[in-house]
């Protein structure tokens, strides 16, 4: 009858240990560059909301649809305002409009803007409009208070924001997020429940990189031998 080897036994379990040790390395790494790229756009930008993706036409030629904005959270004082439709002077607010029913942020240029007091607070309204003549001939309606103001946009990634509108709108977002993790979670049950086969793989590359390394005389390849004549 076959006895366990308890050095074999002991060293699996040093290799699974080390295997979750990793796992967790990795799973932090993830998230921190996830959401804390994120955490540092925003407190560096100094707005909550630091790049949106625009969905609409309503902006073009200066934006187009797809683009990925980055905001910064300019002191409402400072916003500039131009004269009219196209006119650069003024900034290119994203804010939340209660006469839109997207329920997205709106991303248009300021045209106007007044001080008024709300529940005797002095606040700052702007009024806006797109940039694009044929779907906004006109401002838009009402004006925007600065506290729904994200921020004034100050640069662009052209196109790369299709994507995101791509996995929103099909409804794939989920199902690939869902996709995904599933794979990551069997990869790494199968290195959990196989370290030996890891390691075995291990050793067959690292052997590998020292055949490459060695030279052809040590090799044994005879075809590298010289003929002397002798």
């Amino acid at each position: 009858m076959s006895k366990t080897n308890p050095t074999r036994k002991k060293e699996k379990k040093k290799i699974n240990k080390e295997d979750i040790y990793e796992v967790i390395i990795f799973l932090v790494i993830i998230f921190t560059l996830t959401f804390g790229t994120f955490a540092v756009l925003r407190i560096g930008l100094d707005t909550k909301l630091p790049m949106v993706v625009v969905i609409s036409d309503s902006m073009e030629p200066t934006i187009y649809r797809g683009d990925l904005l980055f905001l910064f959270g300019k002191d409402p004082v400072d916003i500039q305002n131009g004269s009219g439709q196209g006119d650069p002077v003024g900034d290119i607010i994203v804010f939340d409009a209660s006469w839109s029913y997207s329920g997205e942020p709106i991303v248009h240029r300021v045209i106007d803007k007044r001080s008024t007091v709300v529940n005797g607070e002095p606040i700052w309204e702007f009024q806006t409009q797109g940039d694009n003549v044929i779907t906004n001939p006109i401002p838009d309606p009402g004006w925007v208070s600065e506290e729904n103001i994200y921020g004034v946009v100050i640069g662009k990634v052209p196109k790369i924001g299709f994507v995101k509108i791509w996995l929103a709108r099909s409804g794939a977002t989920i199902p690939l997020i869902v996709g995904l993790s599933l794979i990551l979670i069997i990869s790494i049950a199968w290195d959990l429940t196989h370290p030996e086969e890891e390691e075995q793989d291990k050793k067959k590359k690292s052997k590998k990189r020292k055949d490459k390394q060695l030279p052809e005389s040590e090799s044994g390849n005879n075809d590298s031998s010289v003929n002397l004549g002798i």
